[in-house]
């Protein structure tokens, strides 16, 4: 961050798992890009700084990028933003989630993220290596009181907690495992970075000519909750800071 004078409250970090996450995030918070080409930097109207940042998909990617970006700059307020799959049959595609609770599947950890300008914290975000499916056991995810599911919130989330860094979550749900849109050979399109393996993509529609419909939508509604979770994330980081 290029003024130290900033409280941390006023300086924040702005993770997104993929590219399609990021790019919404710098147009909302009005970034450029900075010399690393990986980083984009700007300022908030009234003194702030926003930094933004690709950190991958999947928990080892994101507590890695998380980890050395903190390293690069340590008092800041960390915001994850990005899209997340609806567990709760009542969350709608387009809702926008902002958890008190994000639990770590794999250690049954629960996180606490911090209240970032106000903004109401509700529900619980489960995060997951797997990529969940309609073949999942979604009842048992919803019994535990799960709304969505991503695959970075608790590795970012912990190593900000290791740290003593504030943290909060923007996602917004793109899709839901039980409509049946999303499976493995979808995910298996994504590149570890985010991007889409072009090459995978073709052999999909090639093979599966009629998923097409499907395929255009979901690319449509991942992008449009991409932009409303940026746009969500934003807003908060402009608003006064939570009184403690």
């Amino acid at each position: 961050m290029s003024d130290p004078c900033l409280p941390p409250d006023r300086r924040f970090l702005v993770l997104t798992p993929m590219r399609s996450e990021l790019r919404p995030v710098v147009r909302a918070c009005g970034l450029r890009r900075a010399d690393d080409a990986m980083l984009y930097r700007g300022s908030l109207p009234g003194g702030g700084e926003v930094t933004a940042s690709l950190i991958g998909v999947g928990p080892a990617a994101a507590a890695e990028a998380t980890t050395r970006l903190l390293d690069r700059n340590p008092d800041v307020h960390v915001v994850l933003s990005g899209v997340a799959g609806g567990i709760d049959p009542g969350v709608k595609v387009g809702t926008t989630v902002v958890p008190e609770v994000v639990l770590d599947l794999a250690t049954g950890e629960e996180r606490r993220p911090s209240a970032l300008g106000g903004v109401d914290q509700a529900g619980m975000v489960a995060t997951t290596a797997d990529f969940i499916t309609a073949d999942h056991d979604l009842a048992a995810l919803r019994s535990r009181g799960v709304m969505a599911v991503d695959m970075e919130s608790a590795a970012v989330g912990g190593v900000c907690e290791q740290r003593g860094v504030s943290w909060t979550i923007f996602r917004c749900v793109s899709d839901r495992p039980h409509d049946g849109m999303v499976d493995d050979a979808v995910f298996g399109i994504l590149r570890p970075d985010g991007s889409a393996d072009v090459a995978a993509a073709l052999r999909l529609v090639l093979a599966h000519p009629r998923r097409i419909p499907d395929l255009v939508r979901l690319g449509r509604d991942v992008g449009r909750a991409a932009g409303r979770a940026a746009r969500s994330a934003a807003h908060a980081c402009r608003l006064p800071p939570t009184p403690r």
